[in-house]
């Protein structure tokens, strides 16, 4: 990174080591080499202020039994292992509350489930599983049809009850059942529920951790596993917590959060480890913010993300679901690994270049950078306030865009929401005329898109070695397509930005 992005983020940085020196010892320093498989990887330095060591505190002398203070993601896997108390490091059977599969993995894990429990076994739970085709269903590709079509059987055979089904390519509207991107119609249907545990095979299931639960991507494995028995034995992971305080510039969306959190601890810094985030900059966020900020922790790593319940949380879920729950938080007391502390009136937008998620830059370092294209989607950044954003920083223009700019809605309520909100301070124009107005593609139909590159016929997918502004969560090579693409993570006003110059752009030309 550029000298001038390791000054502008040292002053609202702090690592802070805590008690647990033994498990301290075992995270690599910054500025270390670090190395991985037979390639040596240099981190690079950070400049941080270390606050000095917190002593150990030992609990008093007393005859009766001493409180076992414990993190949010503790307590909620304590719960589900009808344990009073655990530990970080310790084996439990967790009793699961929701268990997600998707038209990728959903076959091979009823594959397993059919070949370990038998042909004619039934599902622990038919009302505890929910199954959402959403990754490869707008294409012609007869593999990935097929795939919704075995799911389609199963949930017949099953009678699965949350199975968002769709039997209508060619007009998702006509399908009442779709919903789109998993993570957010987990959301959208209310199977997002503080102090749960929520299991999917999908890396990014830890979105909802947004939710104040336990939720993690598991294999095809352990999905087959609990889709018979409702359980699965998980190792307590460590926490790691991270304090996000100050007023959130305008400029600045959760996406900028995240990939300032990833660039400062690297993809490996927090390997198999909680993520538990709080602050006054977290409470002001809004629930589909949260959920950017929890998306993405997979990306540094992290086995979960977790944001305390709060009102925030519970008015997001009325009306969403009916089925009582019971938010758990973080003991005053309770042991974290390392804490970090960002003040967030001191950030600035940034992009992770490829090819690496931590490959972080300030936006406007690299406003040589040309682009060929823009996306704005998927689970990460093709929710409604992501769409609002980039709609509001087109309209602050008033320019049009220089560069395809494509445009995917997460869901099918988020596509509604692109047609119908108004954008504040427009004088009454939605997302889509907004979007019309600065030549932007015509908003597609809801499903992940390409950002998993997908099959060739796929909406948007890189079928040449681009150059793209994206608003998704891997840049690896290959992810959105093609092998040679170059992806930059950026968020929504930094895509929209983008798009309006032809340039990797800083938001802050087009917002006052």
């Amino acid at each position: 990174m550029a000298s001038s992005a390791v000054t502008s983020t040292s002053t609202c940085f702090i690592k802070k080591e805590m008690d647990l020196s033994s498990a301290v010892s075992q995270v690599p320093s910054f500025g270390s080499s670090l190395k991985m498989g037979s390639r040596r990887r240099i981190v690079r330095p950070v400049h941080a202020v270390m606050a000095p060591p917190q002593p150990q505190q030992r609990p008093p002398v007393s005859t009766g039994s001493v409180k076992h203070e414990m993190t949010t993601t503790e307590k909620i896997l304590a719960r589900a292992s009808e344990r009073a108390k655990i530990e970080p490091g310790e084996n439990v059977w967790v009793n699961v509350d929701v268990l997600m599969t998707h038209d990728v993995c959903g076959p091979g894990t009823i594959g397993i489930f059919k070949k370990e429990f038998g042909e004619n076994a039934r599902v622990w739970d038919r009302e505890k599983i929910v199954i959402i085709p959403d990754h490869y269903i707008f294409t012609n590709d007869e593999r990935a049809n097929r795939n919704v079509d075995i799911l389609r059987d199963f949930c017949l055979e099953q009678n699965i009850k949350y199975f968002y089904d769709i039997t209508d390519r060619g007009n998702f509207q006509a399908n009442p059942d779709y919903k789109g991107v998993c993570h957010i119609a987990l959301a959208e249907e209310g199977h997002c529920r503080p102090g749960e545990v929520l299991l999917g095979t999908d890396s990014h299931t830890c979105n909802a951790g947004a939710f104040g639960m336990f939720a993690t991507g598991i294999g095809n494995t352990d999905a087959g596993f609990v889709m018979g028995t409702g359980k699965l034995l998980l190792k307590v992971p460590q926490t790691l917590r991270f304090v996000l305080d100050g007023e959130m510039p305008n400029f600045l969306l959760a996406k900028d959060l995240i990939l300032q959190i990833i660039g400062e601890i690297t993809v490996a810094g927090a390997t198999y480890k909680s993520m538990e985030f709080t602050g006054s900059a977290v409470e002001a966020l809004t629930m589909e913010e949260r959920m950017t900020l929890c998306n993405m922790v997979v990306e540094a790593g992290g086995k979960n993300g977790v944001v305390p319940a709060d009102q925030t949380t519970f008015n997001y879920l009325k009306g969403k679901t009916f089925k009582e729950f019971e938010p758990v938080y973080s003991d005053q007391n309770a042991r974290y690994l390392q804490e970090y502390r960002f003040d967030v009136s001191k950030l600035e937008p940034v992009v992770a270049k490829p090819h690496s998620p931590d490959n972080r830059a300030l936006a406007r370092e690299c406003k040589d950078v040309k682009i060929d294209r823009v996306y704005i989607g998927s689970c990460t950044g093709g929710k409604t306030e992501d769409f609002m954003a980039a709609a509001k920083l087109f309209l602050a223009s008033g320019k049009k865009v220089k560069v395809p700019t494509f445009l995917v809605p997460a869901t099918q309520k988020v596509w509604m929401d692109v047609y119908t909100l108004e954008v504040p301070g427009s004088g009454g124009k939605t997302c889509s005329q907004i979007f019309e107005e600065a030549g932007c593609d015509t908003p597609a139909s809801p499903n992940c898109g390409a950002c998993l590159g997908g099959p060739r016929d796929t909406y948007a997918r890189m079928n040449e070695p681009q150059v793209c502004v994206s608003t998704t969560n891997r840049n690896f090579p290959g992810r959105m397509g093609h092998k040679e693409g170059q992806i930059y993570l950026a968020s929504p006003f930094t895509a929209a930005a983008s798009a309006l110059t032809g340039y990797v752009t800083d938001p802050r030309q087009f917002l006052q």
